[in-house]
């Protein structure tokens, strides 16, 4: 997403980025798409144990996508102070992905099967 300031590899001269940050709609389309994508695999992968797997997953997928749209099309934050709060809020996306997948199990597939 960001310009290309990453090193290739460790020591590289060569920077990788792809520079989508210039254009507000094209970043938000590929960070959506990776959201997505990842969701995508987690639920293709996991199972909820009960209603609270269920709920909690959407209710962590709606959080990440309001508090990534605050940051997106929000304004700048008022004060320094009002910024690290923001950052420590996030933290709370911690404690739900692991309330989530606490409440969610495995799905055992013949690819993936431990014999």
């Amino acid at each position: 997403m960001h310009r290309p300031d990453l090193p290739f590899f460790p020591g590289s001269s060569t920077k990788v980025g792809l520079g989508v940050w210039h254009s507000l709609p094209v970043t938000l389309v590929v960070e959506f798409g990776l959201l997505a994508f990842g969701v995508w695999v987690y639920v293709r992968n996991t199972r909820p144990r009960n209603r609270t797997g269920r709920f909690v997953l959407w209710g962590l997928v709606a959080f990440l996508v309001v508090s990534y749209l605050g940051t997106e099309l929000g304004p700048a934050p008022a004060s320094v102070p009002a910024l690290a709060w923001g950052g420590q809020a996030l933290w709370l996306t911690v404690a739900l992905a692991y309330w989530a997948d606490a409440n969610r199990e495995a799905v055992s597939t013949d690819a993936y099967a431990v014999r």
